[in-house]
């Protein structure tokens, strides 16, 4: 293992590329610490003090954005808009026929989608950051339950400085959207993956220091003892795929014999990746977020229906908050494996380069199968993403570690996929060169 990581800082080409990723990774953790203009630094550290834990979807957004959302930096929306634009530019697949159109061009309509998430992109970062600053001028942006100063969190709400902030952030946006794109282009691994794995590894130690300090060193030995169980686990269903044999019949083409081998197809149990539990969260949020928007003036009870979702939505340690997660994740993956993988594409491919499965006859009995096959596979997947990202509001209930239990949701099953993938791209441009690679 230390002779494999050994030849990679001795190949000159590995090396740069190495070295040119951590360099833009650290100009994108730096921005993360720029305040952006018209924000009163003191104002926001101290406020970041005294409310250690954000909730809703702003435990999301602060947690793709490496915590540069709380603290209205440069960097504050993050890669969090590129997420967004991905996801909805991928969906509309299914809606305009002139996007699926595209996908199926090869590289140069795929390019084209990828400029219209681009655009998609800087549109949803000037609507975040809009919203984001009105959050902040308002005061709740800490919580409801925040100190006078975090309602004086900027030093000047004109509408220049407003429109300045915003400029700015979408520009930070825009920024991020070129280092990912440049990583992805002149370093090592996707580039956008690999800024999301910075932001999300870059809260672990404080979070770990902060069960250390609040519940002690045997809270925090549980902790880990429980992450190295669950990254364990996660690599483990992250591999694992059912492989459906494939034969291809031999063809004449003039002179030569094309065909006559053995593949498969690849489907794995987590197909759906991290998309269900970034839809179940946001989704959750919507009923916090109207009731929020109801609240009545001072010395006014609130209407009943506020009070029942202030009492059951809002709080992750609540069963009926617990049990609508988990049967959303597992309804969010079947939608998101539905429309990502299509069985009658991959029938009508193999059908038209002589393919088949054996013992099942090409065309639509194939489309059935796959389907069958695919409907099967996908549950276990869908119950491991939901126990996953159940774990940490079971552990704030089982240990008291709160929202600062670090190894569960969307956050564990990021790290351990980019990891894995950067490390088989690592292996794969160190096999070029040496005949060992640093799998084993």
């Amino acid at each position: 293992m230390f002779s494999a990581i050994a030849r990679i800082f001795r190949t000159p080409d590995l090396r740069r590329k190495i070295g040119f990723s951590l360099g833009i990774v650290a100009l994108f953790r730096l921005g993360s610490f720029i305040p952006a203009p018209f924000v009163d630094f003191g104002n926001v550290q101290s406020c970041l003090a005294a409310n250690q834990d954000a909730s809703g979807l702003y435990e999301l957004v602060n947690l793709f954005s490496g915590g540069a959302l709380l603290q209205l930096s440069v960097f504050a929306l993050g890669i969090m808009p590129y997420i967004t634009a991905s996801i909805i530019v991928q969906l509309l697949r299914v809606v305009i026929p002139h996007f699926e159109t595209l996908h199926k061009e090869g590289a140069s309509g795929q390019g084209t989608l990828t400029q219209y998430t681009r655009y998609l992109t800087i549109a949803l970062a000037i609507l975040q950051s809009t919203t984001l600053i009105t959050v902040a001028r308002s005061g709740a942006l800490y919580g409801t339950s925040a100190s006078a100063e975090c309602s004086q969190l900027l030093t000047n709400d004109a509408w220049y400085a407003i429109m300045l902030m915003v400029i700015t952030m979408t520009a930070g946006t825009g920024l991020i959207m070129w280092m990912g794109e440049l990583i992805t282009e002149r370093g090592i691994g996707n580039g956008m993956s690999l800024l999301i794995f910075t932001s999300i590894a870059a809260l672990f130690p404080g979070s770990l220091a902060s069960i250390g300090q609040q519940k002690g060193i045997e809270v925090l030995l549980i902790v880990l003892a429980i992450g190295l169980v669950v990254v364990a686990a996660v690599v483990f269903v992250e591999q694992s795929q059912r492989r459906i044999p494939v034969q291809y019949a031999k063809r004449m083409v003039g002179r030569r014999t094309y065909g006559g081998n053995n593949t498969y197809i690849p489907i794995k149990v987590n197909m759906a990746g991290v998309v269900p539990v970034i839809f179940a969260s946001s989704l959750l949020y919507l009923p916090a977020l109207i009731a929020q928007f109801n609240q009545p003036a001072a010395g006014q009870a609130p209407p009943a229906w506020v009070t029942w979702v202030t009492n059951n939505l809002t709080q992750g340690n609540d069963p009926l908050y617990m049990a609508l997660y988990f049967l959303l994740i597992v309804g969010f993956t079947y939608f998101y494996v539905a429309i990502t993988f299509n069985p009658e594409e991959v029938a009508d491919n193999m059908k038209k380069y002589g393919g088949f499965i054996p013992g099942i006859r090409a065309g639509r009995p194939t489309a059935e199968y796959l389907d069958f096959v695919l409907t099967r596979v996908t549950l276990p997947g869908a119950l491991y993403l939901g126990l996953i990202a159940l774990l940490p509001l079971i552990a704030f209930s089982a240990i008291g570690a709160d929202q600062n239990f670090p190894f569960g949701g969307a956050s564990i099953l990021i790290v351990v996929g980019v990891g894995l993938e950067t490390v088989k791209q690592i292996d794969a441009q160190l096999q070029q060169r040496h005949y060992e690679g640093l799998l084993r």
